[in-house]
């Protein structure tokens, strides 16, 4: 059994201010599940944090790309350093956030090392991009985008190489019936689970089916990306964008032991909640419950 070690990565860089004045609270998101003993729970080792740059947007201005670009094309390497150790020692690394910009860390530290997938769990497809978009800015909302190899270069060709991720490499689960990108990614042959499907066709079955799409020898294994926005809002509103019509935390749970249950699976990060939009706690103990139960059996946690 691998060693699962948790690394904490609490960048905010790639979301908007909440209100004039303030930054993202998702940078908090690593401490709220470390008071849930998440560490503990799940008998995992101690990786560290990846201190991110500051939060700081200067004179940005809507047109200017990506803002804090420069920050995230700083942080993103040394990320992906702590990533690609841990990956290549054999561990499990479970990475908190942290906004979803984070995830471009694991997708060069796994490029870097091979040809490897990604199954995005996430309640949209964050593929925002200057060839569909004119409100481009926060890479929170267009990291997959960027992981494949789609928006400026500064950010998705750091090492020269550019794209992370292969479209046919990434599999999306979670996405609202209604999302507008569903066209495009239809166009790519990206594949996508929206809710409804998922719950026309049982949880546990389609993530079955899905995982067999995933571990095959074509790639070298699959990255898992979770983003709480996945949950509806009515289990889940401390995010920055909360959606109706999402996942209920069941039906997370089966997806999201199933994945990581994989031995293809190499490593998972957890995103976007925002504990100051969690005054009691309550959705930080759901997450924290939901990640621990992927890798725990009931009454089967670390002490």
């Amino acid at each position: 059994m691998r060693n699962i070690v948790v690394v904490d990565a609490p960048s905010n860089l790639g979301l908007r201010p909440p209100a004039p004045g303030t930054v993202p609270g998702c940078y908090k998101l690593a401490g709220a599940l470390r008071e849930q003993r998440i560490v503990q729970r799940l008998g995992a080792f101690e990786g560290g944090v990846v201190v991110p740059p500051r939060y700081d947007r200067g004179e940005w201005r809507e047109g200017d790309g990506v803002f804090n670009a420069a920050a995230i094309a700083a942080y993103t390497p040394r990320l992906a350093d702590r990533i690609e150790h841990h990956v290549r020692a054999g561990d499990f690394p479970v990475v908190l956030g942290g906004d979803c910009s984070i995830q471009l860390g694991a997708a060069l530290a796994l490029r870097r090392l091979g040809r490897y997938a990604l199954a995005a769990i996430d309640g949209s497809a964050d593929f925002r991009h200057p060839g569909n978009s004119s409100s481009v800015g926060a890479a929170g909302g267009e990291e997959l985008a960027l992981s494949t190899g789609r928006g400026q270069r500064d950010l998705t060709d750091l090492e020269g190489l550019r794209p992370y991720l292969r479209d046919e490499d990434v599999r999306l689960f979670g996405i609202r019936d209604y999302d507008d990108d569903r066209d495009e990614l239809a166009r790519l042959r990206i594949p996508t689970v929206t809710v409804g499907e998922l719950r026309e066709w049982g949880a546990a079955a389609l993530a079955e089916a899905v995982l067999s799409t995933l571990e095959t020898p074509v790639t070298d294994g699959f990255w898992v990306h979770l983003d709480a926005d996945v949950l509806d809002p009515t289990v889940m509103s401390a995010v920055d964008s909360p959606d109706p019509g999402g996942l209920l935390p069941g039906e997370l749970a089966v997806l999201l032991r199933t994945l990581v249950r994989s031995e293809h699976c190499v490593g998972l990060n957890v995103t976007i909640y925002d504990p100051d939009l969690d005054p009691e706690g309550t959705a930080g103990a759901l997450l924290a419950d939901l990640v621990v139960g992927a890798f725990r059996d009931e009454g089967d946690e670390g002490e």
